[in-house]
């Protein structure tokens, strides 16, 4: 009898309407959840009976049935932190984690360090990344993100870059005098370097004119810091000679001396690149260090090397690139944050916590670097507001209440009709 039938149809429907509700109940639920997804329910008809058989028409459908759960990966709002350890990804992708339960995938970049220097997320598991190898250069090898470098060694001056310009207007063949080098030179800057131990040590430059278009330069150091000098004096450690052609710019640039032998232990012989830039014999420009017609300046110097430190701070850049700043005042990357990337995200498995694994459907997960191959980027202080809209959800539950309602009343005149059939025999 299709009485009967129907109330299976009514019972299906309020069945889907309570499935619906569960799943717009946990959206609620995690309205505040860093990371969450939402999801959608989606449901199918059931056919129960073909009048004409496959000649189509006449089907008699027998209630709904909740076909599938999708999740909803659209683009969560970006929220600033202090934090310098939350992170959030915009655009596709998933931070990687691993631990003993094996490999998932999140959106939620809520992390810390542990007493280990690992960073790890809220439930212990382990973020990976790419490390970087010891001048800092990040590599392709997928590890652990890890605070390894607490301290950073001393690194000796290898190179001196000078940008500077001599006064092509000074008179030539001043004669140098090591023992008065101020007045005895048309033009001296100072800098520091660093020795092999780390320590710092005060090295001024001394020009002199000796010709046209021609400077000897003389690089000095306190004679109580180089080996056999004496207190008070200064001792010769460089020196080479700079030509320019007519038009004031480097022609070429020749180095005589160059022994750098600091005192209290340091590496003896050091060796420092003085570098003016490259020269117009050399295939450049000549333009790094001139003579032009103006005062004698020093316009920037870097040099390469520094004293030890230990960490002060830590920070992640645009790329996930994380930096450790340390008391020195050098910077060195540690390592980059890996982002994996899947074909099919909705086919994803949730584990709970935020987190998901690759199912048959979705894929392997293509893990790289922020940015690259269609990856999302991270953007540090900052984490992933949850995709649930209050609003929409409250709509989403009055239209499930509704349904279920209506499902009800067919299960309720369906009773009434068996009644009146049974109310036949007493008539």
């Amino acid at each position: 009898m299709g009485i009967l039938s129907s109330l299976q149809t009514g019972v299906s429907g309020m069945q889907a309407s309570g499935e619906a509700l569960s799943i717009y109940g946990d959206n609620l639920a995690n309205a505040n959840t860093v990371g969450f997804k939402t999801s959608r329910p989606e449901f199918s008809d059931v056919i129960a009976k073909s009048l004409k058989g496959i000649l189509g028409g006449n089907q008699i459908g027998r209630g709904v049935k909740l076909n599938n759960v999708t999740p909803v990966f659209s683009q969560g709002s970006i929220t600033q932190t202090e934090r310098p350890t939350d992170l959030a990804i915009t655009g596709d992708g998933f931070f990687v984690l691993d631990g003993n339960e094996g490999r998932s995938f999140s959106r939620t970049g809520t992390f810390s360090f542990d007493k280990e220097g690992k960073l790890i997320n809220n439930d212990g598991l382990t973020v990976m990344g790419f490390t970087a190898n010891e001048s800092g250069k990040i590599s392709n090898k997928l590890e652990s993100v890890k605070i390894n470098k607490t301290i950073v060694d001393a690194k000796k001056t290898a190179k001196v870059n000078l940008h500077m310009n001599l006064d092509i207007r000074a008179e030539k063949m001043m004669e140098f005098n090591p023992l008065d080098a101020e007045k005895t030179s048309q033009y001296s800057n100072g800098f520091t370097v660093y020795d092999s131990a780390g320590n710092s040590h005060l090295v001024t430059v001394y020009f002199n004119k000796t010709d046209d278009n021609v400077w000897t330069w003389r690089a000095m150091a306190k004679g109580e810091e180089i080996e056999g000098g004496k207190k008070g004096e200064m001792k010769e450690c460089a020196s080479g000679t700079l030509n320019f052609n007519t038009e004031g710019r480097l022609l070429e640039s020749k180095i005589g001396k160059n022994s750098f032998n600091f005192n209290k232990g340091a590496l003896p012989d050091q060796k420092i690149d003085f570098d003016f830039g490259l020269t117009i014999k050399q295939g450049g420009d000549g333009m790094q260090t001139t003579q032009y017609g103006s005062s004698s300046d020093l316009y920037k110097h870097m040099q390469d090397g520094y004293s030890a430190g230990t960490i002060a701070g830590l920070s992640f850049n645009d790329d996930g690139v994380l930096s450790a700043y340390y008391t020195n005042g050098e910077v060195m990357n540690l390592a980059q944050i890996a982002i994996g990337k899947f074909e099919n995200n909705e086919a994803l498995f949730k584990v709970g916590g935020n987190r998901f694994r690759e199912s048959r459907n979705s894929g392997q997960a293509f893990i790289g670097k922020p940015g690259e191959g269609g990856r999302g980027r991270v953007i540090p202080k900052s984490i992933e507001s949850s995709t649930t809209d209050i609003a929409n959800e409250f709509i989403n539950l009055i239209t499930t209440q509704r349904n279920f309602q209506a499902n009800s009343r067919v299960i309720t005149t369906a009773d009434e009709l068996l009644q009146e059939v049974i109310n036949m025999k007493r008539q």
